[in-house]
């Protein structure tokens, strides 16, 4: 039977995994989420930026892609644009002649990271924000200018927030994309081809569907847009290493075991998981972020750095998982493959006749935690519609398991949202 596969693009996107998000403007300077675009563009003036600095510690945690706010609701550009004044070239930083968005794309580059940028279609700034077709003008240019100066893109993120009941010409916004950056990820809205998970935790439930007919816009209401039929949107994951999205000095960075446990429900549940990390006033990412960021990684690669792959042998509908020796185990990760589709939609892993683990969704990278057992092999017997199976990876983490996640209540409630008329 057939069922919606991935693109050669959507497939490289989520064989990434895990990207990096970088929350950066004119809010920095003020401690502020959403401001409503008149913050003094003056006040942007980051003395120590240094992308390079972002770019390493991006590339120390494991990021294989970054996404950077080129432009947030508060209208606040980080590149010298034609279309409004308030940008970077009205600020003291680089005496008015910097490029945000420039270093970041050459520093990223240069360590072999892929580059995305997020284009706010809410605008609390710009003047013809009520004129629709005014503003569809405007918002294109500025879409133009960052699909044709910072060469290919790997991800264009359009965030819903603020834009209940607004209608953007999205053909005409689309048209930019397939004509400038036809290879880039489009996230959540126009014509998009990776969905939004449906929270900021940073964490999916299973099971982790790549093909929906429904979206959610954003997390400040119940806004949903249909897609007609199934189509193929693998989900992205995202949430802040601190509980705002842009850097607050009252805020520090999120436990190790909370870390810890976004990845196991977000990339251990076959997602996307890009985690933001947002540079301070200096222009530079916070020494204790750096710090936890690389706590994570060291633990991460304690724990998963070393797996051992069995040899995948069919048995009826389900797989012989044969290890190439006896070896204590307590991870193991199954790996689909859906080229073809996603098709598995419900598994099981046993040892000896004994449940280890079960769930639905397998997809890029399925990881369940067990209590300590000699394997030699593994039964994994799947269910779906010509399942395949790619790959079975055991790990030994001395026990360590899955870690309980603490609640960290929003920066932003609902309620305190202002939206537009």
């Amino acid at each position: 039977m057939s069922v919606p596969s991935p693109t050669p693009e959507q497939l490289a996107w989520q064989r990434m995994r895990l990207g990096m998000f970088l929350h950066f403007g004119v809010n920095t300077f003020f401690g502020a989420e959403w401001s409503d675009g008149t913050l003094p563009a003056e006040a942007f003036d980051p003395k120590e930026l240094d992308a390079d600095q972002w770019a390493d510690v991006a590339a120390s945690m494991g990021a294989r892609y970054a996404v950077l706010t080129a432009k947030h609701h508060d209208g606040f550009c980080l590149w010298p644009t034609a279309t409004t004044e308030y940008s970077v070239a009205s600020s003291p930083w680089r005496d008015g002649r910097g490029d945000v968005v420039g270093e970041f794309v050459s520093a990223f580059r240069r360590r072999g990271i892929a580059v995305g940028l997020y284009l706010s279609p809410w605008d609390r700034n710009a003047a013809c924000y009520e004129d629709a077709a005014a503003y569809d003008d405007f918002y294109c240019t500025q879409l133009e200018e960052l699909c044709t100066r910072y060469g290919d893109l790997v991800e264009l993120w359009f965030d819903g927030a603020g834009s209940d009941g607004r209608e953007y010409d999205w053909d005409r916004i689309m048209a930019v994309v397939r004509e400038h950056q036809p290879g880039a990820m489009v996230f959540n809205m126009g014509s998009p081809t990776i969905r939004w998970v449906g929270n900021e935790d940073g964490m999916a439930c299973d099971p982790v569907e790549y093909v929906t007919d429904l979206l959610d816009l954003n997390n400040y209401g119940d806004v949903t847009m249909g897609q007609g039929a199934g189509r193929y949107l693998p989900p992205e994951c995202d949430v802040s290493l601190r509980r705002g999205w842009f850097w607050a000095e009252e805020d520090q960075p999120k436990s190790l075991n909370h870390l810890l446990g976004i990845h196991y429900r977000s990339i251990g549940m076959g997602a996307g998981l890009l985690l933001n990390v947002p540079p301070d006033r200096r222009g530079l990412i916070p020494e204790e972020d750096v710090a936890r960021l690389r706590e994570w990684r060291d633990e991460l690669d304690s724990r998963f750095g070393h797996p051992v792959e069995a040899r995948l042998e069919r048995d009826g509908k389900g797989w012989r998982a044969v290890f190439p020796e006896a070896t204590r185990l307590d991870h193991v990760a199954l790996e689909e493959d859906y080229s073809d589709g996603q098709r598995i939609t419900r598994h099981r892993v046993l040892l000896d006749g004994r449940l280890l683990a079960e769930g639905l969704t397998v997809g890029e990278h399925r990881l369940h935690a067990f209590a300590p057992a000699e394997v030699t092999e593994l039964a994994v017997e799947v269910e779906g519609d010509e399942p395949r199976l790619a790959r079975v990876l055991g790990f030994d983490t001395g026990g360590r398991g899955a870690p309980d996640l603490e609640y960290i209540a929003p920066t932003v409630e609902p309620e305190s949202i202002s939206r537009p008329d």
